[in-house]
């Protein structure tokens, strides 16, 4: 087995400590993480379906419904859009499934609500739904605690599966949570971790 010197030793020391202040400085200082998942500037918008470029978009400012289909290359289909519906504006986390209608004419409703997260266009339909719970963690963006799976929970750091089934069993029996506070109620829930937990989590 080789043996290494005194001096060479000190020389790999010092190469090994100039590796990691590099890494340190091109990684970490300049690029740190967001404090908390709320930080996160980027509005994420995923679009799939008969896009030509479907999968995960990024902007710099909520993205109406036409731009983020814009983004994804257009639509490989005809559709036609009424002018209030492309207007609809979309908020982060947002996942739009396009497919083909195949009820071409089905009347086209005025907005998003009134299509309760469906919109009707000629031989498009466009489905509004929420991302996957561990693509939303990925992008900091927070999980609805109102409408999250057992499995959702399970995502979060420091829910594990019998904290997460106490926290679902509450919103049952409560209907809901009102606000994050009421995480303190939850069995196995103390003010640490209710603390923590609200970086992952909001109430809508």
């Amino acid at each position: 087995m080789r043996h290494f010197s005194v001096d060479q030793q000190r020389v790999l020391f010092l190469l090994a400590l100039s590796s990691l202040t590099l890494l340190y400085f091109r990684f970490y200082r300049h690029s740190p993480l967001p404090s908390s998942l709320e930080s996160a500037h980027e509005i994420i918008i995923e679009v799939v379906g008969e896009v030509r470029n479907p999968g995960i978009h990024l902007f710099d400012h909520s993205p109406s419904l036409m731009e983020a289909i814009d983004k994804a290359g257009g639509l490989k289909g005809p559709a036609s859009f009424g002018a209030s519906l492309s207007g609809e504006v979309l908020r982060t986390g947002t996942l739009l499934t396009i497919f083909k209608d195949p009820e071409p004419n089905s009347p086209v409703p005025s907005s998003l609500k009134e299509a309760r997260g469906e919109i009707k266009a000629d031989a498009i339909r466009v489905r509004v739904a929420r991302m996957e719970a561990r693509k939303l963690l990925v992008f900091f963006i927070p999980l609805d605690l109102n409408r999250v799976t057992v499995e959702d929970l399970c995502l979060v750091p420091g829910v594990g599966e019998s904290l997460a089934r106490e926290m679902v069993a509450y919103r049952e029996q409560r209907k809901g949570f009102r606000t994050l506070r009421e995480l303190r109620q939850v069995k196995g829930i103390g003010e640490a971790k209710a603390k923590a937990l609200q970086s992952y989590l909001r109430v809508q």
